[in-house]
């Protein structure tokens, strides 16, 4: 006689589609059965979810629509490519706020912008002393044949602009360092 042990594992995460509006979060809850078959609620509406990687990019079907996304960089910021265009997500797992909460992060000192792919720097748009708020252009960097913005996530105070204009970085580079919270 075979014995089955089967398990249900539910992971909450916080997602932000704008960076520009860094309280506009939705609550996505993903439940994996042991089997592997997911069950999603996106603000507490289930939704059917199948996912598949094929060569590096995610095919979802979500509610019986079709969506294939490239994902870039790493949680809790990244760059998602779908429909030829691209756009910057902050996707935070229940366990990464609750260790940024833990550790008195939550919006205070210093923090660092980092490229979230590999590419080359076009347009540097601020300055060491620059004050900026949340949704603010930093950065252009070319990548993929595309020109793509990187926006401050808060509010801050430019301390120190790592790159220059022509600059090629890895994915991860430090980008530009700034006093969050400052007015």
């Amino acid at each position: 006689m075979a014995v089955r042990i089967t398990f249900d594992c539910l992971m909450r995460y916080y997602v932000n589609l704008d960076p520009s509006r860094p309280d506009d979060v939705t609550t996505v809850d993903v439940e994996v059965s042991a089997d592997g078959h997911l069950k999603a609620a996106i603000g507490g509406r289930r939704v059917v979810v199948d996912v598949h990687e094929i060569d590096g990019r995610l095919s979802m079907i979500i509610d019986g629509r079709v969506v294939d996304l490239t994902v870039e960089g790493a949680a809790p910021d990244l760059g998602i490519v779908g429909r030829r265009e691209r756009t910057y997500v902050r996707v935070e797992s229940e366990r990464q706020r609750a260790a940024a909460a833990a550790h008195g992060r939550a919006g205070k000192g210093e923090s660092l912008v980092r490229a979230p792919m590999p590419g080359r720097i076009v347009k540097v748009l601020v300055s060491a002393g620059d004050h900026v708020k949340t949704g603010d252009s930093l950065i252009v960097m070319e990548a993929m044949k595309m020109e793509n913005e990187i926006r401050a996530k808060g509010a801050g105070v430019v301390r120190e602009v790592h790159v220059a204009v022509g600059d090629t970085v890895e994915a991860k580079a430090k980008l530009i360092t700034f006093e969050a919270g400052s007015k």
